[in-house]
């Protein structure tokens, strides 16, 4: 009998942990909204209005219906984005959306014509956005999309090439998002340099509309 309990004691430990790793098991590395923006197909604002879990593969996948009010890139993949395809479960990391309550920023890649996206992606309620991210999402993060934000996580860091900018947020004590993630963007300057960017220029005045994107 004693036996038996430690056999069920063990399988129930093991079952925990094979549990926690099951919910832990979607991990991604931490992103610039400007790089996010550059590695996606399809960038769009839009109100998740419905929602239906489909039988697609082992663990389901969920399909929202969206409103989309606006697109900022992926015109030359879809004209109008309709339904948004996340995996069912958070632990693969599946996304999920509240219904009829906000506007999101939403960003994805496309397979076979439908719109893919998950927890990796950047997906935000537009409401959160800070000015400087609005602004890069409707102009100024294609305008770096040539260069490459390197992540700072330990000094010393250095840049390695000029089209280069160093994130340094994952050091700052306030944790991620900081402040060069909600207030700067990296732009290709003179000759293909690329540096850390906040605030109008003239270029910027001509091509930026200064009200809410």
């Amino acid at each position: 009998m004693k036996s038996c309990l430690t056999l069920l004691s063990l399988l129930f430990i093991f079952g925990s942990q094979h549990v926690d790793k099951l919910t832990e098991a979607c991990s991604c590395a931490l992103s610039h909204p400007q790089d996010a923006y550059c590695n996606s197909d399809i960038v769009i604002r839009a109100k998740v209005v419905g929602k239906k879990p489909l039988k697609d593969g082992p663990f389901g996948t969920m399909r929202y219906t969206v409103k989309q009010m606006k697109m900022y890139k992926g015109f030359n993949k879809i004209q109008h984005v309709q339904h948004i395809y996340t995996d069912a479960s958070e632990s693969l990391c599946g996304v999920k959306f509240d219904i009829n309550k906000y506007q999101y920023l939403i960003t994805g890649r496309v397979y076979d014509g439908k719109v893919y996206t998950g927890l990796c992606n950047f997906n935000e309620r537009w409401e959160r956005l800070s000015l400087a991210q609005k602004k890069g999402i409707n102009h100024r993060y294609q305008l770096g999309c040539n260069c490459r934000i390197k992540p700072c996580h330990y000094l010393p860091c250095f840049v390695t090439s000029k089209n280069e900018c160093l994130w340094t947020d994952m050091l700052s004590h306030f944790g991620y998002p900081g402040y060069q993630s909600r207030h700067y963007a990296c732009i290709q300057q003179k000759e293909g340099y690329c540096s850390w960017y906040r605030g109008m220029t003239s270029r910027d005045k001509t091509t930026i509309n200064t009200t809410d994107p």
